[in-house]
């Protein structure tokens, strides 16, 4: 996986399932990134009948990334299921205790990039099958060919005792079931013209570690007044299949993924169906740009998720130089999203003065179960059209608030004297000395205030907004005092000066030339 390589050789043991001990060599390859076991064999059997193995071991704290288990599968398997357990010892405050998860490739291979992987479930299953007809969800199904297959575990943390597993593989042999054939969702849906479109795109269902159906979420979707969502299993495209029922003229589903690394995820958004973006990777092996042009060729956005989140391997280190767009709100409002936006607006701060392009900002649920609300927040998004292509690039393109829900509308502008105006994601073209109003219009934001923020900080702050939640604030500046102006809508204080959790916010206007 990385371009170093040293083989180190290390001692376990598994039972073959008749209740013989078995040594096995142990060998890490590619800058301690992987360890491979030694393979587990099979015998052929006779039609429609069954064979065991079962592997046990104990990995140590500082194991590498990923421990994978060759499987030798003969001919005639109708069948592979794997079930795995691992001990999960008292550890003391504030240590990390033992996460393993779990996937497996086929017989073509584990090689980055993924073109041998059969599914990934994490850490949400204790079991796993896969064959022609049906797999687990968060699995492919497909032939079972002859060859060797790789069990792949994840050792995301060990416990300082280390961390003890036991693997048992089952294959059922005999005819194959009738191969499923995939069918997407389409690319569009009714729109409305070029209008403001509401949608999230980053959800979990249960073809990763989510607990509802597609179904269920694309109901709670139309219920939250969205427009489009996506698609974003962890570390697997397996759920693009199983998304066709649920979208309709009133509902834009696309498809993509949220690569899930151990320096920080990343959501794909609008991936051609069937796209797969591989994850075995960390910042400091300078592989993540492959795979951020794997996302665009594919057609989709590449977006970091919740880049300041506190757990483990969630806080991004990939730096922002591939990024389409940043999640800077994700799920219920919280301190790691403050600081999100105050360094997203750093960096509008940058790209002012030339040193980058400016990225916009989004916001997602990232729900994943009951009773994570689907929608809140939700990025609005002024595009042509209800198609893929057309709310991605209004996202590219910075045309967008986020909302903590339907009921919050804004509408955000910034005009001259002679006429000229400009809305969200806009520039507007005026000399440096040139009076400019900006204007927001706020519905759904019941004693909220508005702060209008520019790269001097926050500039203006209002009154409370009424109680029926709608008003209209003014602020007047020229481009050389103001070289953006952003807006928020936050939720009365708790308590002293710090400010309200948002209710929304708006991409900036930029002014001058």
């Amino acid at each position: 996986m990385c371009e170093d390589h040293h083989e180190d050789h290390h001692e376990d043991s598994h039972e073959d399932g008749r209740g013989g001990l078995a040594r096995r060599a142990l060998f890490v390859t590619g800058a301690a990134a992987a360890l491979t076991l030694g393979s587990v064999s099979f015998a052929a059997a006779a039609e429609g009948g069954q064979e065991s193995r079962t592997l046990r071991g104990t990995l140590p704290p500082g194991s590498p990334d990923f421990v994978y288990v060759p499987v030798e599968v003969p001919a005639g398997v109708r069948e592979i299921k794997v079930s795995y357990t691992y001990d999960r010892p008292s550890v003391p405050a504030g240590t990390t205790g033992n996460a393993l998860d779990i996937g497996i490739f086929d017989d073509r291979g584990t090689d980055l990039g993924g073109r041998g992987f059969r599914g990934w479930s994490g850490g949400a299953r204790t079991e796993f099958f896969v064959r022609a007809d049906d797999a687990t969800p968060g699995y492919l199904p497909g032939p079972v060919r002859e060859g060797t297959w790789h069990i792949a575990l994840g050792p995301y943390t060990v416990a300082p005792q280390g961390l003890s597993y036991e693997i048992t593989i089952t294959l059922t042999y005999g005819e194959p079931g009738e191969a499923v054939r995939p069918v997407y969702p389409p690319e569009r849906a009714r729109g409305r013209g070029r209008a403001w479109y509401r949608g999230d795109c980053h959800l979990h269902s249960w073809y990763s570690d989510g607990r509802r159906t597609p179904a269920e979420i694309g109901a709670l979707a139309r219920a939250a007044g969205l427009d489009f969502i996506n698609s974003s299993e962890h570390n697997t495209h397996s759920a693009h299949a199983h998304w066709a029922e649920v979208a309709g003229d009133d509902l834009l589903v696309m498809l993509g993924e949220e690569i899930t690394t151990r320096n920080g995820h990343v959501v794909a958004i609008g991936t051609d169906p069937g796209t797969f973006v591989d994850w075995r990777y960390r910042a400091r092996d300078n592989r993540f740009g492959r795979f951020a042009r794997q996302i665009r060729r594919a057609g989709g956005l590449v977006v970091p998720a919740h880049p300041h989140a506190t757990c483990v391997g969630c806080n991004w280190k990939f730096g922002f130089g591939e990024a389409d767009a940043v999640e800077v709100w994700n799920g219920p409002y919280t301190p790691d999203d403050e600081v999100t936006l105050a360094d997203w607006d750093s960096m509008l701060v940058a790209s002012v003065r030339g040193e980058r392009g400016w990225i916009p900002a989004m916001g997602s649920s990232d729900a994943h179960r009951d009773p994570d609300p689907v929608g809140s927040p939700q990025t609005v998004v002024l595009a042509d059209d209800l198609t893929r292509e057309a709310i991605q690039e209004g996202i590219r393109a910075g045309r967008s608030y986020v909302a903590e829900s339907a009921r919050v509308s804004l509408s955000f502008r910034a005009s001259g004297g002679r006429g000229e105006h400009a809305g969200i994601g806009e520039r507007l073209t005026v000399g440096r000395d040139t009076p400019v109003t900006v204007r927001l219009e706020v519905t759904g934001a019941p004693r909220c205030t508005v702060r209008f923020v520019t790269d001097q900080g926050v500039v203006h702050t209002s009154a409370p907004l009424p109680v029926a939640g709608a008003g209209v604030v003014e602020w007047r500046s020229t481009p050389s005092y103001a070289a953006y102006v952003r807006a928020e809508v936050r939720h009365e204080a708790a308590a002293g000066p710090i400010p309200g959790p948002l209710a929304a916010f708006t991409n900036p206007v930029f002014l001058g030339r």
